[in-house]
């Protein structure tokens, strides 16, 4: 089970202003407040999961309100989103794994899974991502404005397996 972030408590986006986050945390607070809840026994089950609810606002907001706690919030939040798509990829590929046809237009790479179909990319969607391939004769690398080497996420075409790439950036 994937618990829910303090943005989504919130209801607001990851990249939201502390004034967005502030205005959703009034709102949220106004409604939840223990004390604006009735308190009969019929609603007791209802008090009880708007009371669970309006605590988990508050420490939404105690963690996002300060800009140093954010900051370490949201590097451990991509980090653990890091480690589940580590968790759900069955191999690493470099540029040398993946075999490479050249239809006019776009290099295309693949490399087969284990199921029979294969992982792929072409060099429009590697393009989009901020990578140039080079071609030259049978070797293929891979160039970057900002020189930095990545990754990419490759799904499988019919099974759920998953290929990481890693791509290394020539400094030619």
């Amino acid at each position: 089970m994937v618990q829910e972030t303090h943005y989504e408590v919130l209801n607001v986006k990851e990249d939201a202003s502390y004034d967005e986050i502030r205005t959703s945390y009034r709102s949220a607070v106004l409604s939840l407040h223990p004390d604006k809840l009735l308190r009969t026994s019929e609603t007791s089950s209802v008090n009880q999961r708007s009371g669970d609810r309006f605590l988990k606002v508050q420490k939404a907001w105690e963690i996002l309100s300060n800009s140093s706690s954010r900051l370490s919030y949201d590097k451990e939040l991509r980090n653990s989103r890091r480690d589940i798509l580590a968790a759900d990829v069955a191999e690493d590929l470099s540029l040398d794994d993946m075999t490479v046809e050249d239809d006019g237009e776009a290099l295309e790479l693949f490399y087969q899974c284990r199921c029979g179909d294969y992982f792929s990319v072409d060099s429009f969607e590697l393009q989009q991502m901020g990578y140039s391939l080079l071609r030259e004769g049978i070797s293929i690398s891979a160039l970057n404005a900002d020189t930095l080497p990545g990754s990419v996420i490759l799904p499988c075409g019919s099974c759920s397996l998953k290929a990481r790439l890693v791509i290394s950036i020539d400094h030619n």
